[in-house]
C-alpha cells in the first residue's frame, strides 16, 4: 500500500539542506536584471514618459514601456489590464488605475544600475478623480473606473428561492447584521522571482513560480502575439501561493524583455513590490437577514453583498460566484433573496486566495447562526445539526448537494472533541475555564463550512497525466508526467503516492517530472482543493492504460488520460439557479477556546480543533501541516492582519507594520481531526482540503471572544485597539462603531 502512509517528501531533503533552487535563486550566465518603474500613485493619465536619462546611465542595456508590448493585456477572466501602461499603445492603456500598475522596465547589467535607471525615467501625470469605496462606486455619478464595465459593475449575481417577505412573516425570531471583512494579504514566504531565455529550440522560456503553467503560456503568449509553442514555462519550487500566484506579476515582463534582447533576464521583487504587485483578498460589506422559527429550523435568509474588487477584474466574477454560493452556509433554507454585486475601485485588485470568496461568505453565515442560537436560547452545535444538509438536501440555489454529504458527521465529530456533550435535551456546550486574572476571559466558539472542490459554474474542467512503464520482464521504473504544481502543500509527493498505488509499485520506483509546459499538456491549476483530487483520478487514468498496455507486452508501456469531473452550472442570472453549481464538496468544523484581556483588547486563540473530512487521507502528515498552517493564516486574518489602504495607497506594504502571526500569536493547542468518509468522485475517495481548515475559524473565534466578554464584534480583525473600543465604548470618546 503506497497511499494512507507519511512517506518521506520527495522534495524534503532538497529544501532542508539548500540545494533545491527557488526563481530567486537562479543566476544564467550573461544575464540582465529587471527593475519595474511602478505607478505610485492612481488613477490618472500619463502625459509623457522621456525614459532619456534612465537609457543613458551606463550599464542599461534598454527601457520597455506600453509601446513595445505587441499586444498590451491580460487577464484571467478578461484581457482588461494593461502589461505596462502608458501613451502609443491601445485604448485607454494610457490610464494608470491602482498604484501597482507597471508604467515601464528596465534592463540593465546589474540590479543596482536597474534600480538608478528605474529613478531616473520621468513621468508626467494627469490626476483623474478616484473612488475608493465599493458602494460609493455603485451609486450614479461615480468616477468611472474602466471604460469596460459601466457604473463600476463588474457582476450582479442573485438568489431569488421562494417567498422571502412570507417567510419573514411567520419567524419566531429574526436576526439582522451588518458585517465587514477585509483585504488579506498573501505574505507568501517567496516574493515574485524568475529567470527568462531563449531555449535551445527557440522558445521564450519562463522559469518562475505559479500556479497553472499552461495559464501563465497563454497570458504570455496573448501578450507578446505569439503562438504558445513559441513559449514555455518551468517552475521551479514555490515558496507558497495561496493564490496569490494564480494572477500574472512577473512572467510577462519575464519574456518581453527576454524576447526583445535575446539575453537572459532575471527579476525579484522586494517584499514591498510584491506587496504592491500582487491581487489581495476581497474586502465585503454586507447587509443581511435571517430567520428561524422557535425550534431554530431557517425559514428566510435576505442579503445584500457588496466586494471591493478594485482596479481590474482578475478572477472576481469566479470568487463572487462562490461567496453567493456560500452566502447560507451549509444549511437548508426554503427563501432565499441574495444580491452579490462586485464594485471596481482605484484600490489594489482583489482576487484568489485561500477559501476563494467563503471565507467572507461563511464569515457571515456562521455568525448569524450563532446569533439566532443565542436568541432561541439554543446551542450553537444543536442549530446547526437541525439544519445542515443531509444526502438529498436542496441547496438554496435550488440544486440537489452532491452525494458524499458528511458535514453533520464532521459538526458532531468536532463538537466532542471539543468537549460538548449530547444530552435528552440537546448538545451542551463544554465548561469555560477561570483564571485567576480578573483581565482575562475564557469562551468557546464553533463554527463550520463547505467549500468546492474542482472548478465550477459551467467552467471547463480537466485533468492530464501520462504514465510510462519501463523495464523487460517487469516494471522496473514508472515516469508519471503532469502539469500540476507544488505551491509548497506536499503535492508531488501525494501525485507519487497515487501513481504508486495505482500501479501495485513501491513509491520509490515512481519518478515524476513535472510543471513544464514543453512535456506536459494541462493539468490545470493548483487551487480550488482540487489538485489532489483532480490529478488523483487523471494519474489513475493513465496507470490503468499503461497497464493495460504492459500487459500487452509493449515497452515502454505507455498511458495517458484526460479526466473530466461531471458537468457544472452556471447561476441563472435572475433566480440564482443552478442544477449543479460544483462539482463536490470538503467539509469542515472548528471549535475555538479563546482568551480575552478585557484591559488590553488582546485576543488569543488557546485551542483549536479543526475537523476535517478529507475522504480518504493519502499522506497524513501532510494534511496536518495543511490543517496547522490554515488555521494559523486563519488567525491572521481574524486578528493581526490589518491591511490599510488610503485613498487607494497600501501603507501597510511590509511585513514590520503588515504583522503576520508569530510564533506568539498560534495557539497553544491546534487539534487536528482527520475524518474519512470518501467522496463517491474522488480516487480512493479522495477530497480536496487545503483551504477548509481557514474558513470557520473567524466566526468560531468571535464566537468565543462573544462566550468570553457578552460583545458581538461584526468586523475584522480584532485588533486590540478594535476589541477594546467595542469592550469599553465610554473609555474611546469621539469613537466611531466598528464593532
Amino acid at each position: 500500500m503506497a497511499i494512507g502512509i507519511s512517506i518521506p517528501r520527495i522534495d524534503a531533503e532538497g529544501k532542508v539542506t539548500g540545494r533545491t533552487p527557488y526563481p530567486g535563486d537562479l543566476d544564467l550566465p550573461g544575464q540582465l536584471y529587471l527593475k519595474v518603474k511602478w505607478a505610485g500613485h492612481a488613477p490618472a493619465r500619463i502625459r509623457r514618459i522621456d525614459t532619456r536619462r534612465a537609457e543613458a546611465l551606463p550599464g542599461v542595456v534598454a527601457v520597455f514601456t506600453a509601446k513595445d508590448v505587441p499586444v498590451n493585456e491580460y487577464g484571467l477572466i478578461y484581457f482588461d489590464q494593461p502589461v505596462i501602461c502608458g501613451p502609443d499603445s491601445k485604448p485607454g492603456a494610457d490610464v494608470v488605475r491602482y498604484e501597482g500598475d507597471v508604467v515601464a522596465l528596465v534592463a540593465a547589467e546589474s540590479e543596482k544600475i536597474a534600480a538608478q535607471a528605474v529613478e531616473l525615467i520621468e513621468v508626467e501625470y494627469e490626476d483623474l478623480p478616484g473612488v475608493y469605496d465599493p458602494e460609493e462606486a455603485l451609486r450614479p455619478g461615480a468616477p468611472q473606473v474602466h471604460p469596460d464595465y459601466p457604473g463600476n459593475l463588474l457582476c450582479h449575481y442573485r438568489i431569488r428561492q421562494g417567498d422571502v417577505e412570507a417567510a419573514f412573516r411567520e419567524a419566531a425570531v429574526i436576526v439582522e447584521g451588518t458585517y465587514r471583512t477585509p483585504f488579506q494579504e498573501h505574505a507568501y514566504l517567496q516574493p515574485e522571482a524568475g529567470v527568462a531565455y531563449i531555449d535551445e529550440e527557440g522558445r521564450i522560456t519562463v522559469v518562475t513560480a505559479g500556479q497553472w503553467a499552461h495559464e501563465d503560456r497563454h497570458q504570455i503568449a496573448h501578450a507578446l502575439g505569439l503562438p504558445e509553442d513559441r513559449v514555455r514555462v518551468i517552475y521551479a519550487a514555490i515558496g507558497g501561493a495561496f493564490g496569490g500566484r494564480e494572477d500574472m506579476s512577473v512572467q510577462i515582463l519575464l519574456a518581453l524583455a527576454a524576447w526583445k534582447l535575446g539575453r537572459p533576464v532575471k527579476i525579484i521583487w522586494s517584499r514591498e513590490e510584491s506587496i504592491i504587485g500582487h491581487h489581495k483578498r476581497h474586502p465585503v460589506v454586507a447587509r443581511v437577514r435571517w430567520a428561524a422559527d422557535r425550534e431554530g429550523y431557517l425559514l428566510a435568509v435576505e442579503a445584500d453583498v457588496i466586494a471591493d474588487v478594485g482596479a481590474y477584474a482578475y478572477t472576481s466574477t469566479k470568487v463572487l460566484g462562490n461567496i453567493t454560493m456560500s452566502i447560507c452556509g451549509p444549511y437548508v433554507v426554503p427563501n432565499v433573496r441574495a444580491d452579490i454585486r462586485g464594485a471596481l475601485t482605484h484600490n489594489p485588485p482583489t482576487g484568489a486566495m485561500r477559501g476563494f470568496g467563503a471565507p467572507q461568505a461563511l464569515f457571515i453565515a456562521e455568525m448569524q447562526m450563532n446569533k439566532l442560537a443565542e436568541a432561541l436560547g439554543m446551542d450553537p452545535v444543536e442549530i446547526r445539526l437541525r439544519n445542515v444538509w443531509r444526502e438529498g438536501s436542496r441547496m438554496p440555489t435550488g440544486g440537489i448537494v452532491p452525494e458524499g454529504v458528511s458535514i453533520a458527521e464532521v459538526i458532531e465529530a468536532c463538537a466532542r472533541a471539543a468537549g460538548w456533550q449530547r444530552t435528552e435535551r440537546g448538545w451542551v456546550r463544554p465548561a469555560t475555564p477561570s483564571s485567576s486574572d480578573p483581565a482575562k476571559r475564557y469562551g468557546w466558539g464553533f463554527a463550520c463550512g463547505f467549500k468546492n472542490i474542482a472548478y465550477s459554474f459551467g467552467f471547463p474542467e480537466h485533468c492530464w497525466a501520462r504514465v510510462e512503464l519501463h523495464g523487460d520482464a517487469h516494471i522496473e521504473k514508472a515516469i508519471v508526467y503532469h502539469a500540476g504544481a507544488d505551491v509548497g502543500q506536499g503535492a508531488h509527493t501525494v501525485m507519487v503516492q497515487m501513481a504508486a498505488e495505482a500501479l501495485g509499485l513501491p513509491p520509490e520506483k515512481v519518478e515524476l517530472r513535472a510543471s513544464d509546459t514543453a512535456f506536459t499538456e494541462s493539468s490545470g491549476s493548483s487551487s480550488a482543493s482540487r489538485m489532489t483530487f483532480m490529478a488523483g483520478n487523471a494519474i489513475k487514468g493513465a496507470a490503468e492504460r499503461a497497464m493495460a498496455a504492459w500487459r500487452n507486452e509493449e515497452r515502454p508501456a505507455v498511458g495517458e488520460f484526460i479526466y473530466r469531473p461531471v458537468r457544472t452550472f452556471p447561476f441563472d442570472p435572475e433566480t440564482g439557479f443552478s442544477e449543479r453549481p460544483n462539482v463536490t464538496y470538503g467539509y469542515v468544523a472548528e471549535a475555538v477556546l479563546a482568551e480575552v484581556d478585557v484591559e488590553t483588547g488582546q485576543v488569543r486563540p488557546v485551542k483549536v480543533i479543526c475537523a476535517d473530512d478529507v475522504g480518504r487521507a493519502i499522506h497524513p502528515i501532510n494534511l496536518r501541516g495543511q490543517i496547522e498552517g490554515g488555521v494559523v493564516q486563519a488567525i491572521g486574518y481574524a486578528i493581526t492582519e490589518n491591511f490599510i489602504v488610503q485613498q487607494g495607497r497600501i501603507l501597510t506594504r511590509h511585513l514590520s507594520t503588515y504583522l503576520i502571526p508569530g510564533i506568539s500569536d498560534i495557539p497553544e493547542e491546534t487539534e487536528s481531526l482527520i475524518l474519512e468518509h470518501p467522496d463517491p468522485l474522488g480516487p480512493w475517495g479522495v477530497r480536496g482540503m487545503a483551504e477548509m481548515p481557514f474558513l470557520p475559524l473567524a466566526p468560531a473565534l468571535v464566537a468565543a471572544v462573544h462566550d468570553a466578554t457578552g460583545i458581538w464584534f461584526d468586523a475584522l480583525p480584532l485588533t486590540p485597539d478594535r476589541v477594546y473600543a467595542g469592550l469599553h465604548p465610554d473609555r474611546v470618546p469621539g469613537r466611531a462603531d466598528r464593532s
